[in-house]
């Protein structure tokens, strides 16, 4: 097995459950403006903020954009006129407090911490990022945080990587290893740096890309014996 000095990890469907946050939030927020939310404008959501995303991860557009048109555009499909920036603002409130965990993350961060180099590589706004992740108990084991809107660049853009880089001091990109549920944000990224991915896939869903993963695994606990590390090293209290 290969030897890593360097853990790199994802938030959001990869440490923290983003999609129960999400739900969250959405509920909150279309209930104290009187929209249904059913499936179908779920769905539709998902779709809007998805292809925006894909659109913010290959440069084509500004994050302000992503965040502050996806509930606009949704609203116009249904015929409501709404501010898109006020209701980000609103939605953000709520997402802020979203800091449910996927299963085993807390454990296995601390327990990793005793072995490596942690740090969090995330797209997404700094203010939301740090607070669900210091909700989480999960920000005392990381080195350093780096979030897309405080470097100026975002994964999977090799700028991004390098801004993350100069930072580390002594990093070596062959004892380096990201970690990430993003086929296009986190697989494809550490490709394009020159680092080894490994792709968090619960759902065993199909890779439809040209970008295969150094390794994959299901649960977060494979780390344990993919990085040949003893899963009993720290205790957890919570």
């Amino acid at each position: 097995m290969k030897t890593y000095r360097t853990l790199l990890f994802d938030i959001d469907n990869t440490l923290l459950d983003f999609n129960a946050a999400e739900e969250q939030a959405l509920q909150l927020l279309f209930a104290n403006h009187d929209i249904p939310l059913t499936e179908e404008s779920k769905k539709r959501y998902s779709l809007i903020n998805q292809g925006l995303w894909t659109a913010f991860e290959e440069n084509k557009i500004s994050r302000e954009q992503v965040v502050n048109t996806r509930f606009s555009t949704l609203c116009k499909e249904y015929g409501i006129e709404k501010d898109g920036k006020l209701l980000e603002a609103e939605y953000r409130t709520y997402l802020n407090n979203g800091h449910q965990l996927i299963d085993g993350a807390i454990e296995v961060i601390k327990n990793l911490n005793c072995h490596y180099e942690l740090y969090v590589v995330t797209n997404g706004v700094s203010a939301t990022q740090y607070k669900r992740l210091q909700d989480s108990g999960l920000y005392p084991y990381f080195k350093e945080v780096f979030v897309s809107e405080d470097t100026g660049f975002q994964k999977p853009m090799k700028e991004y990587f390098d801004y993350v880089f100069s930072r580390i001091k002594e990093l070596s990109v062959h004892e380096t290893l990201i970690v990430g549920d993003s086929l296009s944000a986190d697989i494809q990224g550490g490709q394009l740096a020159g680092i080894d991915t490994c792709w968090f896939n619960p759902q065993e869903k199909k890779n439809d890309t040209n970008w295969n993963s150094t390794y994959e695994i299901g649960r977060l606990q494979e780390l344990y014996d993919l990085l040949n590390v003893n899963n009993e090293v720290a205790s957890v209290q919570v």
